[in-house]
């Protein structure tokens, strides 16, 4: 087969629609090798994303030229469709919300993956013009494809509750993480990444952006709450005023020795990040799947999420929920997890015999059903 790929997000985004694009590929490519793989993306400049190609050139890649370099988003949304006409595609998969206009023309399998409905959902966190732009292009893919890729259950709830297509074309696939979280490091590994980034022996964990959807807030202030002394790691970045409010309310708790923040490490050494972290916790209040939580469970140590949304179906069993708006639920569920040995045990064998449907052999595996049906 010949597979055709939106894939302006695996070289032009280095987080969530990134990660996903280039793990699902990745998959395909040693699970699937004897299939044509096409990646059509505006210019790649990224020298992460022009290493990525070069590791990975069996992929084959597809840019603007011509006159479509100087105007490369209408070359994505709207000229793309032209060259898909004589690319002998068997099918194109809209990796992240969108499918070039026109395509409904061309006599080939279309496929869009809608991993959230975030900006109906809250749209507080989103500019007008942005809802406006992401409504137009999600209806319009969900519209035209043959078949709507939710990420889990409560994604194509969403997608059936806010837009009028048939629930027979929306299916659920779920997706992995990298798969450098499957293996188990050495202490020595441990030991070197924690020297590189200056953290601490055992921590608590915080993976994600800085923004209000995370509430990362909530979990500062669980913090001071909490009975323990453990120290919390804030993996993540944001814009300069949530990043702002988060260090003044640090300070306020006066937590600035026991909370630390990191916004430089690489995807490389995350893995062991997460090895040397003692607890995982992700108060999010919304989330399409949360990679963050699989991550945590393929590295063996307890998660503590939020309660509704997608996260019982992406942590299962091997989670503690709490409700994210009451930061006192929060730290109960900290204390719990320190002082229950037996519980503690218990969340990290069930989470990890959980998030095995997560791998991505088995994730793969069920997205080329998808792809030969």
């Amino acid at each position: 087969m010949k597979i055709g790929f939106d894939a302006k997000r695996v070289f032009h985004n280095f987080r969530g629609l990134g990660n996903y694009g280039r793990n699902l590929l990745e998959g395909l490519g040693k699970i699937y090798p004897e299939h044509e793989y096409h990646l059509y993306s505006p210019t790649i400049t990224d020298p992460r994303a022009l290493d990525w190609s070069k590791k990975h050139s069996q992929f084959i890649t597809h840019e603007p030229n011509g006159l479509s370099k100087s105007m490369q988003s209408i070359w994505r949304s709207f000229l793309l469709t032209n060259e898909l006409k004589t690319s002998g595609l068997d099918i194109y998969h809209g990796l992240s919300h969108e499918l070039p206009k026109g395509i409904e023309k061309l006599d080939i399998k279309k496929i869009v993956t809608i991993h959230d409905l975030i900006y109906l959902k809250f749209p507080e966190y989103f500019p007008w013009i942005d809802r406006k732009v992401y409504d137009n292009k999600f209806r319009h893919a969900c519209n035209v494809a043959d078949i709507v890729v939710a990420i889990c259950e409560q994604t194509k709830s969403d997608i059936l509750e806010h837009y009028n297509i048939s629930p027979d074309k929306v299916v659920v696939k779920y997706q992995s993480c990298h798969h450098r979280f499957y293996k188990k490091l050495e202490e020595k590994r441990l030991d070197e990444v924690r020297t590189i980034y200056d953290l601490p022996k055992n921590y608590i964990l915080f993976v994600g952006a800085i923004e209000q959807r995370k509430n990362v807030l909530g979990l500062v202030r669980a913090l001071a709450h909490a009975k323990t002394d453990m120290p919390l790691v804030i993996v993540g970045d944001g814009n300069t005023k949530n990043k702002k409010e988060l260090i003044n309310t640090i300070d306020a708790l006066k937590l600035t020795s026991r909370v630390l923040i990191r916004s430089n490490i690489l995807s490389i050494d995350l893995p062991a990040v997460y090895q040397s972290a003692a607890l995982f916790a992700f108060p999010s209040f919304y989330e399409g799947f949360g990679i963050p939580i699989i991550e945590a469970q393929f590295s063996e140590i307890p998660v503590i999420t939020s309660q509704g949304s997608c996260f019982p179906e992406t942590a299962g069993p091997g989670a503690i929920y709490i409700n994210p708006h009451h930061h006192e639920d929060l730290a109960d569920a900290i204390d719990k997890v320190f002082d229950d040995e037996s519980l503690r045990r218990n969340l990290i064998h069930e989470g990890r015999k959980h998030v095995e449907k997560f791998h991505r052999s088995n994730t793969t595996k069920e997205l080329m059903k998808l792809y030969i049906d």
